[in-house]
């Protein structure tokens, strides 16, 4: 009895450790770089409103300085949390639960300067991206009881490029992957006690309805992982009642224990309507309006499927595609597609081999009504939700805890078996682990998952231009429409200041505020270039109508004419 007792603490020890090592790997791995990659449009808006600015503060139709671009991510301490929520509800469309904690977050460190640190606005993520790591853990043990499951599912969130991605952005999509797994926890715990005909305890439900609302807080599109949960739901009902007719199906559901569900699905509801008033206020949003698609029969019709299922993969691995030469790309496509169609076929089988498996079945419906909720969307109501990846989180624990499901057996197999012959299935989740950890060193090491927009490749050369003319100032004008684009001419102040921190000769900077008539911006830009003192090179960057500026004497610069980088199309003129 005494042995049995130290074998069991020597395991639990082993587990311990074996978690800690996942958490330390994946902590290293969200943090390294973690600021070294220059702040999109998305995390402008995360900085700016999260300080409590607002970016109507920058004006509109003049010449302004650079210091005046970058006043909304000025540090003022006298900023209240009420300022946070008046500004983001004003200006954007994400509810403020997230940019309440990061706000709160940032006044835990010292003002090292009079701008905000990007590495502290994004570590509070990279550090709940870590917390995801042991909370996967815990899932997968509630879920499957399972130790080697539990490591592997640990394991995969890890090194899940996917995950590193997330986690080192500043935005609110690794907090809303907790607020998941907990929701997550708590459907399944309530499922077991379906199963087992008992009643789940009210505890479990009151959590539900806190997770789920403070969830939808945090980000509107969480509403689609409740949607998957009901479907899952549903299908355990209807199982349940399957051949017992109409009539006990519906008396199943006035039972004690079903009630309880209706509590939780009802208690969300209210716990979430103030959230989903407020997001049917923003119609036809123009911060949105890029994912609306006309998905009209043509060569883009199937570009979905593949672009989701690219998504996925990355969920588990990765390797580098951009900033390398061809050849390593292909050499990288040659290792991945057959690793990936061994695990294609290790999966069918699997869950074909185990389609009685209810518990299992939790995860696959939830996993199949979340892939047709984005589909549905895309082709249905013209919202493509498969261009961008960071769309795909709210079901992305369970891709994980599926795949896991899949390696614990092979792993189990491996282990029970003596032959040489069943030591590959084992080594088919070492390769995905080791593809996963690839994946993870080319993001952060900025080869794969680079930041949509990149002034760091656009400054170098504005400066290199005015190298040549140092006497000359330097105007930036762009076509203003929300403040997506000032985020953008923000990223370029920003690299600036980086790149010339002396701050000597710097660009001045000219937003024109564009609605439906394309010539104002055009007429306007003139009537600017006209009032300035000759002469003057001007960018027009991003600038999204027509550009007439030969009635004012300037020419475009071949050298530097229809230049593009990732989020930026600009060229030079030169006024006289």
């Amino acid at each position: 009895m005494g042995n049995r007792h130290a074998v069991y603490k020597k395991n639990i020890w082993i587990n311990f450790c074996l978690l800690l090592f996942w958490i330390l790997l994946g902590l290293s791995l969200r943090f390294t770089n973690l600021a070294a990659k220059p702040p999109w449009a998305d995390e402008w808006a995360t900085l700016v409103f999260s300080l409590g600015n607002s970016f109507k503060t920058v004006p509109l139709e003049q010449i302004i300085s650079l210091d005046t671009i970058l006043q909304p991510v000025t540090i003022d301490n006298t900023i209240k949390s009420r300022d946070v929520i008046l500004h983001l509800m004003d200006e954007s469309t994400h509810p403020p639960f997230y940019f309440l904690l990061t706000h709160w977050w940032l006044k835990l460190f010292p003002s090292l300067s009079a701008l905000v640190s990007l590495w502290q606005a994004r570590s509070l993520s990279a550090l709940l991206g870590v917390l995801a790591i042991p909370a996967t853990f815990g899932l997968t043990y509630l879920w499957r009881s399972c130790i080697v499951t539990s490591q592997i599912a640990a394991a995969l969130m890890a090194v899940s490029p996917y995950g590193i991605y997330l986690a080192q952005e500043a935005r609110h999509y690794t907090l809303a992957i907790l607020w998941i797994i907990a929701s997550l926890a708590c459907a399944i715990a309530t499922i077991k006690h379906l199963q087992k005909k008992s009643l789940p305890p009210i505890a479990i439900i009151w959590l539900w309805i806190v997770v789920n609302s403070l969830a939808v807080a945090t980000h509107y599109f969480f509403v689609l992982s409740l949607i998957a949960q009901i479907i899952v739901l549903s299908g355990f009902w209807l199982q349940e009642a399957n051949g017992k007719g109409t009539k006990y199906a519906l008396a199943l559901l006035s039972s004690h224990r079903w009630r309880r569900v209706g509590i939780a699905i009802l208690g969300t509801f209210i716990g979430c309507l103030g959230w989903i008033w407020a997001w049917k206020t923003i119609p036809d949003d123009r911060l949105t309006e890029w994912v609306y698609q006309d998905n009209a029969l043509g060569g883009e019709f199937f570009a979905p499927i593949p672009r989701l299922l690219g998504w996925i993969v990355t969920m588990l691995m990765m390797v580098p595609i951009q900033n390398v030469p061809a050849w390593v790309i292909v050499v990288s496509v040659a290792i991945v597609l057959p690793i990936l169609g061994w695990l294609a076929i290790a999966t069918i089988k699997n869950f074909y081999s185990n389609t009685g498996d209810r518990l299992l079945n939790i995860v696959v419906w939830y996993l199949l009504a979340s892939v047709s909720l984005i589909l549905g969307f895309t082709y249905i109501f013209d919202r493509d939700l498969t261009l961008a990846a960071r769309f795909q989180f709210f079901y992305f624990p369970s891709v994980l805890l599926a795949i896991a499901t899949v390696f614990a057996q092979l792993w189990r197999k491996s282990s029970q078996s003596s032959q040489t012959k069943f030591l590959v299935p084992k080594t088919l989740v070492i390769l995905t682990l080791l593809l996963g950890c690839c994946g993870s060193i080319s993001i952060v090491s900025n080869l794969a998952y680079q930041k949509p927009d990149r002034p760091d490749l656009v400054v170098p050369v504005i400066a290199d231009a005015q190298r040549d003319n140092p006497e000359i100032p330097t105007v930036i004008a762009t076509v203003h429409k929300t403040h997506e684009q000032t985020g953008e001419i923000m990223g370029l102040a920003w690299e600036w200041q980086k790149l010339n921190p002396e701050n000597s000769n710097p660009p001045q900077f000219l937003l024109l505020h564009k609605e439906a008539d394309d010539d104002v911006p055009t007429r306007n830009l003139n009537r600017h270039i006209e009032e300035l003192s000759r002469p003057v090179d001007v960018w027009v960057v991003n600038f999204s109508a027509a550009v007439k500026l030969e009635s004012q004497n300037c020419a475009v610069d071949e050298k530097f004419n229809r230049l593009k980088a990732s989020g930026y199309r600009y060229r030079l003129y030169h006024c006289y």
